[in-house]
Formats: structure tokens, C-alpha cells, sequence
């Protein structure tokens, strides 16, 4: 499939990557760029060699610089409210994509980029990354999700005033505040990032799945509903041929061969 504004390749070992690629915008998201990225989540969905994906912004400069400024004085607030919509919607379905998703972060992730990295499972950020929702400096608010998923992320309170005062902070902080898993010097970052993937295209993808459906549900509901959900998604991988393998290695002291498919 033909892309202009990413660059989607897949690996042997079962990780896909994907690159923003438009560094002379520093990978700013326009419209076009969406669309692309939507499709590529076609194919991860779809192509069941890919197990883990990643993402990550062409350049040393920038994961994602944010959205695309010089597209917004041609929009009416219509235009705008489908902009956001898009963006939503798009970074919603990675959210909810049954595979792991890692934003390897490189450089400036900001407004639009810093929403589509915490639509991802976890981060992984360069010494060098810089995390901010600016919007506020143009008289505007995140439009992709950024003031939600930011107040989850961080709590309350800090969510408000990075998005009010619009400050940039960087990897340790963010790290230091739970919006970022691991800081990696800038030259190990992506080495460190593919090894982790390459690691978790070999566990079980039914568990893989469970984890993430599991966490991201009961999230947003009270402590009983939520390990009532757990254990229904623990008692269903018991049907997985993974979960017989994974036994079964451990009790004989080798390493499991997982495959991913339940028994009928």
C-alpha cells in the first residue's frame, strides 16, 4: 500500500513501524496524514503476522510536532469540529487496536503528537523529547483527545496546568509524572524500543489482548466491576492453546511456543 506522508514497514520477528514522515514539517498531522494512518491501522489489523506495533516520527528533531498550524486559518469552526473528530477518531482506534502499540518517542511531541503518543499502550521517549499541549498559546484548546486522556494519565490538577500554561517538559519530567514509561539516551532509543516490541511479539497475543482490553475497561469503573472483568478475561484465556503451552514449558523448564489461537 502506497503512503506519502508515513512510511509503514514490517518485520520478520512480527513488529510493524510506523514512521511519520513529513520532517520538514517536523511530522506535523494534516488531514491527509490521518487518513494514512488510518489505513495502516487497517493493515495491522488485518495482517496477523504483525503482532506489536510501533511508532515513532522521521528526523531527530520531532516525534510529532503537533497538528498542522498552516491548515487551520482556511477552517470555519465545521471544518474544525471534523478536524478534531478525525483525530479522535483515529487515535481512539489505536487506542483500542488488539495488538500492543509503543510510541517510540524522538523529539518534540507536542499538542497532537504528545494525544496520539498517549493513545498508545506505553511510551518510550529520548533524553531529548519534549512533551507539551501548546494549544493554549494560540488561543485554542487540544482538540485530539489531549485535555482526556492527559487528565487520566497525570491526574487532575497537573493536566490543567500543562494545558493552561501550555508548558513544554521534558522526558524525566514526564517520566517523573506517569506519562512516560522509559527515557532511553536519544542514540539507544529505537534499539531499546524494538527490543521490547520483538520481546512481546513472542508472548501469548491472547494474553496480550486480555491485558489490555482488562486495563483499559475497568479503568473507568470501580474496583469490584473491574476485577469481576479480570477475572472473566483470566478464565478465558484458560480455553487458549497458549495458556496449556505457556503450563506446560514452564512445568517442562523450556521456552513456550506460543501460537494465539483458542481451542474449540
Amino acid at each position: 500500500m502506497a503512503y506519502e506522508n508515513i512510511l509503514f514497514e514490517v518485520r520478520d520477528d512480527g513488529v510493524a513501524i510506523l514512521t511519520v514522515n513529513r520532517p520538514k514539517s517536523l511530522n506535523a498531522l494534516n488531514p491527509q496524514t490521518l487518513e494514512e494512518i488510518d489505513r495502516a491501522l487497517d493493515e495491522v489489523e488485518k495482517n496477523d503476522k504483525i503482532k506489536v506495533l510501533v511508532i515513532t516520527g522521521a528526523g531527530e528533531k520531532a516525534f510529532i510536532a503537533g497538528a498542522d498550524i498552516t491548515e487551520f486559518p482556511k477552517m470555519n469552526p465545521l471544518q474544525a469540529y471534523k478536524f478534531a473528530e478525525k483525530g479522535q477518531n483515529v487515535f481512539l482506534r489505536l487506542e483500542q487496536l488488539p495488538k500492543p502499540v509503543i510510541a517510540c518517542v524522538n523529539g518534540f511531541a507536542l499538542g497532537g503528537g504528545c494525544e496520539l503518543a498517549m493513545s498508545c499502550d506505553f511510551i518510550y521517549a529520548s533524553d531529548k523529547a519534549k512533551f507539551g499541549q501548546p494549544e493554549i498559546n494560540l488561543g485554542i484548546i487540544p482538540g485530539f483527545g489531549g485535555t482526556q486522556r492527559l487528565a487520566r494519565l497525570v491526574g487532575r490538577a497537573k493536566a490543567k496546568e500543562l494545558c493552561m500554561t501550555g508548558e513544554m517538559i521534558s522526558a524525566e519530567e514526564a517520566k517523573n509524572i506517569g506519562l512516560v514509561a522509559k527515557v532511553f539516551p536519544a542514540e539507544n532509543l529505537f534499539e531499546e524500543t524494538i527490543k521490547v516490541a520483538s520481546a512481546l511479539a513472542q508472548k501469548s497475543q491472547v494474553a496480550l489482548r486480555a491485558i489490555k482490553k482488562v486495563i483499559d475497561e475497568g479503568i473507568g469503573s470501580d474496583l469490584r466491576s473491574g476485577c469481576l472483568l479480570e477475572a472473566n478475561a483470566f478464565a478465558l484465556t484458560f480455553a487458549s492453546e497458549d495458556a496449556r503451552e505457556g503450563v506446560q514449558a514452564f512445568l517442562e523448564k523450556r521456552k513456550p511456543s506460543f501460537k494465539g489461537g483458542y481451542d474449540s
